[in-house]
């Protein structure tokens, strides 16, 4: 399926992608952000970057809670940018995002435990998901569907499309 070439209303609107580990966030950012001409921002990423190391060692060796303020500072950072800003699983926690994703057009991919764990796999560098990969998504699907719910002003399902068509139903909305 080809996606379909970006409005200029849609150009114009920064957007957030939300959503559980394997959503598709990644992956339906960096091919929304080409299609509307915009930079691609991945919050987990620009943090690692920042730190000099994985997220995976971030929480080894400071903690969850030094890896949640790098979170939040570098997500309020990256929202002021015009760009397609991808956050990480659990941004949704925190009330100081939740807030400030009032002012966006926030995207939540919505997946399934089973697909998400399919995508997912046994990735050492998802540290909430070691152990039992589908149960542990199940649980944060329980905790952070609510907050999901909470911040999008869209939601698009990702159980059996291809990224292509997960850009056209965002598009769809967005250009609307």
């Amino acid at each position: 399926m080809s996606v379909p070439t970006a409005p200029d209303a849609a150009a114009a609107r920064p957007v957030v992608l939300v959503g559980a580990p394997g959503s598709g966030k990644s992956t339906v950012g960096r091919r929304l952000a080409a299609v509307l001409g915009r930079e691609f921002c991945d919050v987990d990423a620009v943090v690692e970057e920042r730190a000099g190391k994985p997220i995976v060692e971030i929480f080894v060796d400071e903690g969850e809670p030094a890896f949640r303020a790098l979170e939040v500072s570098t997500t309020l950072e990256l929202l002021q940018r015009p760009a397609v800003v991808s956050l990480g699983g659990g941004a949704v926690l925190s009330d100081v995002i939740r807030e400030a994703l009032a002012d966006h057009h926030v995207v939540w991919l919505q997946v399934s435990a089973g697909a998400a764990a399919d995508r997912v796999g046994m990735s050492a560098a998802r540290p909430l998901l070691l152990g039992n990969v589908r149960g542990r998504l199940i649980q944060l699907l329980n905790q952070r569907t609510p907050l999901y719910a909470e911040v999008a002003s869209q939601s698009v399902a990702t159980d059996g499309r291809t990224p292509d068509e997960v850009v056209a139903a965002v598009l769809a909305e967005v250009a609307g």
